[in-house]
């Protein structure tokens, strides 16, 4: 995420959280008054361990270890369990164990987070979890907390599975930040939903996962659609760059210097995703995959016409994601793709090939610019 999205994250937490105009505190709850959980932490469950899920999970098992005496090790599932192994390795016994299967999970731990690529899969997660609570309903508090990106009714539906279960709540908790901040403990929290599981998840998140949470409320769809205004942000400064670095080939500007004037225009806002344009390194694994691109982008479009609120920047960055994957996808059939796994700065691949260039790399036509002399 940008420094931009994070100064109008910062300057939006004041208004929606104080509402008096004075500055919010990391956490903008008092803490939970239970005092049987100093003497018993509660069990912590963490399911996706994907490019966010993965250093979110990392970094609240060091900080558990380090900060809460008796803590026990977080339980973690992923579909493909390799990923859950190699976790187990580096971090050690002592801080994770890997469940065996979703019901394990559901059963065995009070507070389960989960990091979930889209609404497809988080409706068969959120299934099984059901589905298992409901042959042994739990007898004390347990909470979900979903940090993926979620549309808002979709949330809205997840509240009403998870509440129909005595004594369970889901918190919306959508999380701002690239893999990067995840991994540095940077990301801005966002919850909605029950006031005191929030309470007891904004203290376990933050400094732990996140450096500040942002309270929306009860209504759980809330933070979800805050996710989306502020992912359309991001997709529309793509779109812009995109564009401006297509016109910079074309007029034999090099891309480079391109990148030069966006640090000197635009101080640190846009800079991780112009430079990824800049050198062509469009490497997912290490960012945003287009399919979370596309899948955000048509989330904002039907956010946007349920509010007759129309985006046309982000109507036309749709088009240039998906045309950037199925370009990639076509290389990849074909055995000449560059990377596995495309980054959604790959939306530039839509602005150039509608200019007559290559997709996914610089071909600068500096004759041009001879000629016009």
């Amino acid at each position: 995420m940008s420094n931009l999205l994070h100064s109008a994250l910062q300057s939006a937490s004041n208004l929606a959280v104080a509402g008096h105009g004075a500055e919010t505190p990391a956490v903008p709850y008092s803490r939970p008054s239970t005092p049987a959980s100093a003497a018993f932490p509660p069990q912590i469950g963490f399911v996706g361990l994907g490019a966010m899920g993965s250093p979110m999970l990392k970094n609240l098992a060091n900080h558990r270890a380090a900060h809460v005496h008796g803590a026990p090790p977080i339980v973690i599932w992923n579909r493909t369990t390799a990923k859950s192994d190699a976790i187990l390795a580096e971090l050690g016994e002592q801080k994770v164990r890997v469940a065996r299967s979703l019901e394990q999970v559901a059963a065995e731990c009070d507070i389960i987070i989960s990091a979930l690529a889209n609404d497809e899969v988080a409706r068969s997660i959120y299934g099984q979890f059901v589905q298992t609570l409901k042959q042994a309903p739990p007898a004390k508090h347990k909470i979900f907390v979903e940090t993926s990106t979620i549309y808002p009714t979709f949330a809205g539906e997840l509240d009403a599975l998870v509440s129909s279960i005595p004594h369970c709540h889901l918190i919306a908790s959508p999380v701002f930040g690239t893999p990067t901040a995840a991994a540095a403990a940077e990301l801005v929290i966002v919850m909605s939903g029950d006031y005191r599981s929030k309470k007891e998840v904004a203290y376990l998140l933050v400094p732990a996962v996140g450096r500040k949470v942002i309270d929306l409320g009860g209504n759980i769809e809330k933070a979800p659609t805050f996710k989306l205004i502020g992912n359309s942000m991001i997709l529309g400064t793509l779109e812009i760059l995109a564009e401006v670095y297509t016109l910079a080939d074309k007029s034999g500007i090099a891309a480079s210097d391109v990148h030069s004037l966006v640090k000197a225009l635009i101080s640190a806002s846009v800079l991780g995703y112009s430079e990824r344009i800049s050198t062509n390194n469009f490497d997912g694994t290490t960012g945003f995959s287009i399919n979370g691109g596309i899948k955000d982008a048509s989330h904002i479009r039907r956010l946007t016409a349920v509010h007759n609120s129309p985006m046309p920047s982000i109507d036309i960055a749709h088009q240039h994601l998906i045309t950037a994957r199925a370009i990639h996808t076509g290389q990849a059939q074909a055995g000449r793709e560059t990377v596995g796994v495309l980054d959604w700065s790959g939306i530039v691949a839509g602005s150039r090939v509608a200019a007559g260039l290559e997709p996914f790399e610089h071909k600068v036509r500096r004759t041009l610019c001879t000629a016009a002399k």
